[in-house]
């Protein structure tokens, strides 16, 4: 059986890809409340399932917690 699952980002092609998790991540983040920028990690994690460097995990991960643990 075929994995069903987009590859991995990994050159200035996947923006559009990176910038479509960015934005459903941020809706599951809103939908979740979190109270703490972990709990914002553990939701970014599921939902970039290793499809972005570390460097832009936390620069997604810093800009959804500036949003929702206001």
């Amino acid at each position: 059986m075929r994995e069903n699952r987009l590859s991995p980002v990994r050159n200035a092609n996947g923006t559009a890809r990176v910038q479509q998790l960015h934005l459903i991540a941020a809706a599951r983040a809103a939908a979740v409340r979190p109270t703490s920028e972990q709990q914002v990690s553990d939701i970014v994690r599921v939902t970039v399932d290793d499809e972005v460097d570390t460097r832009t995990f936390r620069a997604i991960v810093a800009d959804i917690s500036d949003d929702v643990l206001r």
